[in-house]
């Protein structure tokens, strides 16, 4: 997404759902959502089988600490 798609589309979804954006947070908001388009971007870039399916549960595990 551009920078402007981003702008619009945080723009349109705040509208949508009634929810007030402090343009002290909106720059925060704005680098989120970039960052979460360049992670959509990997993933989708990923190429899928036709017998790919999805997930049936995700478990996530706990980090093993290193030792000292």
């Amino acid at each position: 997404m551009t920078p402007a798609q981003i702008e619009s589309y945080v723009d349109a979804a705040a509208a949508a759902l009634a929810l007030p954006l402090s343009p002290a947070h909106r720059p925060g908001v704005l680098r989120y959502f970039a960052l979460a388009a360049d992670f959509a971007a990997l993933i989708e870039a990923v190429p899928l089988s036709m017998s790919a399916e999805s997930a049936v549960h995700f478990s996530p595990v706990e980090p093993q600490e290193k030792e000292a």
